[in-house]
């Protein structure tokens, strides 16, 4: 691992409070369309919180309280597991959640500015600091991380996803349509190491961006229009990426490799291995990814309208959805057996167990 850290560095040169609001759960409907994909156990309903506007992500934190990014209200929502409203933040347009092992949140999201007169809307990133606040979200201290003072000259540049690796370096996706540097490509993933790696006190370094990975690539190991970015919450630098632009395999699980001649990221399944994760056009519109405990992934396909569960040997599992159940599902998020689902433009949020632990 520290090889990892000195090739990247070297190529950049829990307090409860608040209102106790419940948002409104509705029981299970006796026999509803379950839209399962695969296999005789089913994932059924027992939730439904509504309230929102387009959520377009959902985070189950390590506290653990559920994080929503209620993106057409301008707002997070911070809920327990009940479904009580514990918090709300204001916040413009954010469309992806994240939480380093320190409590602090992650948000891409949107600010203005004004330069010369004339008001600008960016894509930027913060970090909330939840700690300091005693888990109140609408106080907490926000620190913006992105974009730079050299992004501001390109305002089409979006943030459209981070995740936290063990050490609590992190890394966000841009995407946008200038790809032809070879240096600076609007797609591509960037790192961010804290300064406490190098014994500099508090906050974040931005190293550079992750080489290797292409940036309009149709084939593996891409950052053509990234959607989401999901780490494994292990000791490793692995991570899953969706892709919503022109690519056959638009859900990758990029894999750090060290060999004798280098290291880079890889794909940990080829085409023909011959696996459901990484079968050619197997997905429409991936927005997001969550891995539980025992290492399955789940996929949120906003275009199919479905979650897939897959084991992590790319086997699929127990998949569910359709257009009787979703409409474009942003997210996923799961938690001790619960698939929490961002319905975004149903403009709720689901929750499913499996039939057999009912």
């Amino acid at each position: 691992m520290k090889k990892y850290f000195l090739f990247l560095a070297v190529l950049s040169a829990v307090y409860i409070a608040g209102c106790s609001d419940k948002f409104p759960t509705e029981e299970l409907t006796k026999g509803g369309n379950t839209g399962n994909i695969a296999g005789d156990t089913v994932y059924v309903k027992t939730g439904e919180w509504t309230g929102f506007n387009k959520p377009q992500d959902i985070l189950v934190g390590r506290e653990p309280f559920i994080y929503v990014a209620d993106t057409d209200n301008d707002r997070i929502v911070m809920l327990n597991l009940a479904g009580q409203v514990m918090g709300i933040r204001s916040i413009k347009h954010p469309v992806a959640l994240a939480q380093d092992y320190k409590m602090n949140l992650l948000v891409c999201a949107q600010y203005d500015t004004t330069i010369n007169g004339v008001t600008t809307t960016y894509s930027a990133v913060y970090k909330l600091n939840m700690v300091a606040a005693s888990h109140h979200i609408e106080s907490a201290a926000a620190t913006m991380l992105l974009p730079r003072a050299a992004d501001l000259n390109q305002p089409e540049r979006t943030y459209t996803g981070v995740t936290v690796f063990y050490d609590n370096s992190f890394i966000v996706s841009r995407t946008g349509s200038k790809n032809t540097s070879i240096y600076d490509p609007d797609n591509s993933i960037l790192l961010f190491y804290p300064k406490s790696l190098y014994n500099k006190g508090e906050g974040d370094t931005l190293i550079g961006r992750v080489p290797n990975i292409d940036p309009v690539s149709t084939g593996l190991v891409s950052a053509n229009q990234i959607s989401s970015l999901t780490a494994f919450n292990k000791r490793n630098v692995d991570f899953v990426v969706t892709l919503i632009g022109q690519n056959s395999f638009k859900t990758q699980w990029l894999k750090y490799v060290v060999t004798s001649i280098d290291e880079k990221y890889e794909s940990e399944f080829t085409s023909s291995d011959g696996v459901d994760f990484i079968t050619p056009g197997k997905f429409s519109k991936p927005e997001d990814v969550a891995i539980d405990d025992a290492g399955n992934i789940y996929v949120a396909d906003a275009g199919k309208d479905s979650i897939y569960k897959f084991n992590s040997f790319g086997d699929e599992l127990q998949s569910f959805g359709g257009p009787d159940v979703f409409n474009s599902p942003y997210a996923v998020a799961v938690f001790n057996g619960a698939v929490y689902v961002a319905d975004t433009n149903n403009n709720r949020i689901l929750k499913f167990i499996l039939s057999t632990e009912l």
